[in-house]
């Protein structure tokens, strides 16, 4: 029954083509013969075309599927063939039609797409077409004509590239070619790709203060701070390589130049650049008006922890047992958001993006975790007693710290991710015997995770080897060769986690004395370590790619599509010889910022360095570069 109703409507169906084909064919003479004039407008009939027009190129662009109108009567699909045929009103169309005057030539040129055994209209062809990805629409267009003009239409091109992020604040009408422009982007990331992989780019280290120690870096899209133990603040721009670092000036006086504190933390996004310094003293600076600071704020003791927002204008700090929220009011002048109280000294501060009109942090404190809210009062979000918190990183809606087990019952050290909206846990991850040092919720993937840890999980036979060796060392030679013992049996991981699973799904072996920063994205994986080395990683392949080593700890990590900026931190902010004319003694316990270009396809060590860089050439070794022993920087 089903089928013969489905042969009774085709049937149908066609002999309704066939009539209305005959009827076109029927007044094609007629139409030869005189001269074709512009019909009468009906009055509000030219606007309403226009308007189903721009409503149909909109609805295209936003990927809104229409459903197929009501069956008209015969006609009406005569009245609709013979206004297609006739030069459409475009006087209500307005500015807007100019956006779609390429999609409305499409649809005049074509009435019906054959679709095997039936006809579809162009827009209904359009709007099938726009769930295919670029493969299969190179298929489709190796069908026929037909297919091949729909499959290269404009706007199914331009769809794709803002689906995979190319070009975002572009328009249509930007470019006349989108395929070209899509195969364009295509190529330029798989040669950054090829670039990641072998290490090709271009390399600059950034300059450095003399007589000064490196306190903390941060860096936001290419910008870089960093603050020194001379009290200094310098910001770098590495998307332009004939940058300069302006110091940004500060509110102390010029004869106390020697008595500035060290800077403590320092915090950057795209419009401003915040230093907390050791005497509680907080610096903001706004990027885009000068170097001076534009507000100052002082607190009775030392600032602790810093966060920044990385999206709008709020700083939080946190001293002492107050956490302290300033943001500006409608007028530009800072003033105090929202202010706490807290048990216990804070650890780390972060804020939470994308949080609307009132600002939102998560503070640790020991044990605790705050949840902060500018309109409400600190609430406890995770709180156990003897179990500190290691690490601490937040996104939009959610919340991932690392959890240090203590005492007798040891369950392992974990990672717990909480809901912000409902101030509860969702995952439990890890369950380690090393603490977790870093993680990294913001910059993952969607669903993904990446942490990095200190895994007391010995190499051999079991955790019961790892004890004895231990233990023995701990009785016949001392706590210095427990030290060195306790290094070799500690393994140091690198772990992706799945949310959605709640497992592990990948653990790679990192680095000797501990992973102190840590990012991924959607092929790869860049680490560092508590000695010194960079390392990038594969980790699809599970394979790591190349690794460069410095003397000091890695205490930032930054990277996107074609650019990565790291500094190495020293431990101690003082210069141990008191010679500090001798630039190698300095250059030793100074620290190191790096930004990597590989946007340039050549090599690294070939690439030509800044004019405020280093004026030799110089020549690399396998992880060290022997012009470090022979300086002969022009200073």
């Amino acid at each position: 029954m089903a089928d013969h109703s489905l042969d009774e409507f085709r049937r149908r169906w066609q002999e309704e083509l066939a009539q209305a084909q005959a009827l076109r064919k029927r007044r094609r003479p007629e139409a030869a013969e005189r001269r074709p004039r512009r019909p009468e407008v009906v009055p509000g009939r030219g606007e309403q075309q226009a308007s189903g027009y721009l409503a149909l190129a909109q609805g295209l662009l936003e990927g809104a599927g229409r459903p197929p109108a009501a069956r008209a009567t015969r006609a009406e699909r005569q009245e609709a063939a013979s206004r297609s045929r006739s030069p459409p009103a475009r006087e209500a169309a307005g500015g807007g039609e100019q956006l779609v005057d390429q999609l409305i030539r499409d649809l005049n040129e074509m009435d019906d797409v054959p679709f095997f055994d039936i006809q579809l209209p162009y827009e209904l062809a359009i709007n099938i077409f726009q769930y295919l990805d670029r493969k299969e629409l190179g298929r489709c267009a190796q069908v026929s004509k037909t297919w091949k003009v729909i499959a290269e239409d404009e706007v199914l091109w331009y769809r794709l590239c803002q689906q995979e992020g190319h070009l975002p604040e572009s328009s249509i009408s930007d470019y006349s070619c989108w395929k070209l422009i899509f195969q364009e982007c295509r190529a330029k990331e798989h040669m950054l790709r090829t670039n990641w992989k072998n290490r090709k780019g271009a390399v600059s280290e950034l300059e450095h203060i003399p007589d000064a120690v490196l306190c903390d870096v941060h860096s936001h899209d290419g910008v870089v701070i960093a603050g020194y133990t001379s009290g200094d603040v310098r910001v770098w721009d590495t998307r332009t390589w004939d940058y300069t670092a302006p110091f940004l000036e500060s509110d102390y006086e010029e004869d106390e130049a020697g008595m500035q504190p060290y800077v403590s933390f320092v915090r950057v996004n795209s419009s401003l650049a915040v230093a907390a310094y050791e005497d509680g003293f907080l610096n903001i600076w706004d990027l885009r008006t000068g170097r001076y600071p534009i507000h100052r704020f002082e607190h009775d003791a030392r600032i602790q922890a810093l966060a920044l927002s990385q999206e709008d204008a709020t700083v939080a700090t946190a001293s002492a047992f107050d956490v302290v929220m300033l943001c500006p009011n409608e007028e530009g002048y800072w003033q105090i958001a929202a202010e706490f109280e807290v048990q216990k000294l804070v650890d780390y501060l972060e804020i939470v993006p994308d949080t609307g009109r009132y600002p939102v942090a998560v503070a640790t404190a020991g044990d605790l975790v705050y949840l902060l809210k500018a309109e409400d009062s600190a609430r406890t979000l995770h709180y156990v007693y003897g179990q500190p918190v290691t690490c601490l990183d937040v996104s939009a809606n959610q919340a991932a710290f690392g959890v240090k087990s203590l005492g007798w019952v040891y369950e392992g050290n974990k990672i717990l991710v909480y809901s912000l909206e409902a101030e509860r846990c969702l995952s439990k991850l890890g369950n380690a015997l090393g603490d977790f040092t870093c993680v990294n919720l913001r910059d993952s993937p969607p669903n993904l995770m990446v942490s990095g840890n200190m895994d007391r999980s010995p190499h051999r036979s079991g955790p019961r080897w790892g004890f004895l060796v231990v233990r023995e060392a701990w009785w016949t030679t001392g706590m210095d060769t427990l030290d060195r013992v306790h290094l070799l049996v500690n393994k140091l991981l690198v772990r992706i986690h799945d949310l959605r699973t709640d497992t592990i799904a990948l653990s790679i072996s990192a680095h000797q004395l501990g992973v102190s920063s840590v990012q991924m994205d959607d092929w790869k994986i860049v680490s560092g370590g508590e000695e010194g080395l960079v390392s990038v990683w594969d980790y699809r392949m599970n394979q790591k790619l190349w690794e460069v080593h410095s003397r000091h700890p890695v205490r930032h990590i930054s990277f996107n599509c074609h650019s990565l900026i790291t500094a190495h931190v020293p431990y101690e902010r003082v210069v141990r010889n008191a010679d500090l004319d001798n630039f190698v003694t300095h250059r030793r316990h100074r620290g190191l910022i790096q930004a990597y270009e590989f946007a340039v396809d050549r090599l690294a060590f070939q690439s030509t360095v800044p004019i405020c860089r280093s004026s030799c050439d110089t020549i690399p070794g396998y992880n060290y570069d022997l012009a470090l022993a022979f300086p002969c920087d022009n200073i």
